[in-house]
Parts: structure tokens; sequence; C-alpha cells
């Protein structure tokens, strides 16, 4: 079965089943992957330092946003 052929099916659907399936599918994409996990701690622990050291400049959320 091709994936034509899934999505015709999931259109017949009532549209409480098509919900239900595609929160299944889209939770199937938050699985998390260990390498970018990973990757991404390295950067935090890089940019915290970076902030103690004094090495990267802190703006406030009124400089980056402005006044909204």
């Amino acid at each position: 079965m091709g994936k034509l052929e899934i999505i015709d099916m999931a259109l017949q659907l009532k549209a409480a089943e098509r919900y239900e399936v595609a929160e299944k599918i889209m939770q199937s994409l938050d699985k998390s992957d260990e390498e970018i996990d990973r990757i991404w701690a390295e950067e935090a622990l890089f940019r915290a330092k970076a902030c103690d050291d004094g090495r990267m400049k802190m703006c406030s959320f009124e400089e980056v946003f402005g006044d909204k």
C-alpha cells in the first residue's frame, strides 16, 4: 500500500478519526534524536560559560523585543 492510498483512506474517515490519525503521526515525529540533544546540550553549556566569563553580551527582553 502506497502513501497516496493511505492518504485517500484517511480522508474517508470522520473528522474526529482523522484528527486521531494526524495526532499519532505528529507524536511519532516528536521523538528526540540523541545526537541532536547532545549537540544542543553542548551548545547550551558553551553559551552559559560564555555568559559567566563575560564573553557574551546580554540583552534585556525590552532591548530585543521593544515596548510591545
